[in-house]
Parts: C-alpha cells; sequence; structure tokens
C-alpha cells in the first residue's frame, strides 16, 4: 500500500465535500442568534436578509455587473502580472550575472504593499482602468515572482554539477531537470498571486472609480446597506474559490504529467 505521508494529493475529493459542514453550521447558529434579537441587525443582518438581498441584487443585474468588471481587470492584471514574473523569475534563476543586477531592485520594491501606490496609479493612469490593472500587477508580481525564483533556485547542486561533468547543454538541463522541479512552485505561485489580485482590485475599486465590486461596497457602506456588503464579500470569496480550485486542479495534473518533461528523448 502506499504511504499516504508520500503524496502530496493524498486527500479524497469526500474531504472537501465535508468542509461545508462548518459554515453551515455558523450559519445556523447566526440565523440563530438573529431571531432572538442579540444582535443588532443593521449591524450584523441575517442570513435570511443577505440572501434575499442577493437574489435583489441578481435579479437587476447588479451585482453581475460590478462582478464582470472586477473579473475583467483581475484576469487582464493577473495575466500582465504572471507574464511579468515568469519572465524575471526564470532570467535571475537561470543566469547569475542578471540576478546580481536585478536582485536589490525587486527586494526594494518588494515590501511595499500596493495600496501605497494608489495615489501615483491615479496620477498616472487616471481613477478608471489603467490604475486599477497597474495595482493589480503590483500585488500579483511579487508572490509569483518569489515562488518561481524560489522553485528554480532550489534545484540541488548536485544535478548542477553533474550537468557540468557531463556537459549537457544548458537548454537540455533546464527542460529536463529546472522546468519539472519549478511547475509546483508555478502553480503555488499563480494560484498566491491570484488572492492578491482579487484583495488588490477591491481595494483599488474602494479608493477610486464607479464601477466594480469595491465601488458597489463602498456604496452600501455610504448607505449603511450591511447586507449587500456582506453580499458582495461573498461573491468575491465564491469567485476566488472556483478560480483557486481551477489552478489546484491544473497543479494536479501538471504533477501528474511531468514525464512529458523528463522522458527520455
Amino acid at each position: 500500500m502506499t504511504d499516504k505521508t508520500n503524496n502530496r494529493y493524498w486527500f479524497k475529493a469526500d474531504d472537501e465535500k465535508q468542509g461545508i459542514i462548518f459554515p453551515l453550521l455558523v450559519l445556523a447558529i447566526w440565523q440563530v442568534v438573529s431571531s432572538l434579537g442579540l444582535v443588532n441587525p443593521i449591524l450584523m443582518p441575517s442570513p435570511g436578509r443577505i440572501l434575499t438581498a442577493a437574489v435583489e441584487m441578481l435579479t437587476s443585474g447588479e451585482l453581475v455587473r460590478h462582478l464582470q468588471i472586477s473579473f475583467i481587470r483581475v484576469i487582464e492584471g493577473f495575466l500582465i502580472a504572471s507574464t511579468l514574473a515568469l519572465a524575471f523569475a526564470s532570467a535571475m534563476g537561470i543566469f547569475t550575472r542578471i540576478f546580481s543586477w536585478l536582485n536589490m531592485t525587486i527586494q526594494l520594491l518588494r515590501p511595499v504593499p500596493p495600496i501605497a501606490w494608489i495615489p501615483l496609479a491615479i496620477l498616472w493612469f487616471g481613477i478608471e482602468e489603467g490604475s486599477k490593472v497597474f495595482i493589480i500587477v503590483l500585488g500579483s508580481f511579487f508572490p509569483i515572482f518569489t515562488n518561481v525564483l524560489g522553485g528554480i533556485r532550489q534545484t540541488e547542486n548536485k544535478f548542477v554539477e553533474l550537468a557540468k561533468v557531463l556537459q549537457i547543454p544548458q537548454r537540455k538541463f533546464i527542460m529536463k531537470v529546472v522546468v519539472p522541479g519549478t511547475l509546483p512552485y508555478i502553480v503555488a505561485g499563480l494560484r498566491t498571486g491570484l488572492g492578491y489580485a482579487w484583495m488588490c482590485v477591491v481595494a483599488a475599486e474602494l479608493s477610486a472609480g464607479m464601477h466594480g465590486i469595491g465601488y458597489m461596497l463602498t456604496d452600501a457602506r455610504a448607505m449603511i446597506q450591511t447586507d449587500r456588503i456582506i453580499v458582495g464579500m461573498l461573491a468575491i470569496g465564491i469567485i476566488g474559490k472556483v478560480m483557486d480550485s481551477v489552478l489546484l486542479r491544473l497543479e494536479g495534473r501538471i504533477v501528474k504529467g511531468k514525464e512529458l518533461f523528463t522522458g527520455n528523448e
């Protein structure tokens, strides 16, 4: 029998289904507490009231419209960030000289939170699409970059030395050793970067703009519509979970398909 501890994917599909139990329990307690009048309905509306608000917002098309705008911004920024992060991390991980040139600059920029760039982003790109995508790119870039660079640099020295002794061409070494070893790090970075993309789009839309889920949350706060705020938050969580699940499934396929890269020529 295969040892579960040696399999990254030893958990069963049913485990995720069982994860619904705790949210349902929280909802039940929440509904009971609300029904007993133990919480202020303005500050914390009941699940039933939130469901009613969700249906109204879906029926009117308001929720879908704002989510669609934010979703497009997230995808645009995430794709740009992914492309840049993969390119920079690959170059810096493979070529020592490029690493020495760029590492200091990247390490200086990395700790700066994306929200700190919002004033400059608005000045440079205005309050609409440009500034939002710019903030998303900044927020997503560094998690992806850090994971990919770490994956490349974790290649064991013994493989590097062996490749030098055997005079294996650099391109072949990269494709047969570096790429397969880095694939899980790439997907992990993409998953983390996607989460940051959603955080950044909401932060950017909260600060400026007239469209998007962040703007919708700001408008609901101004009108003290707590139920609408929670609906927006739940919508972000659901979409983010679906997108993360897609990447997680992709990771499983990539790990199982490593032989495509490492097979003998």
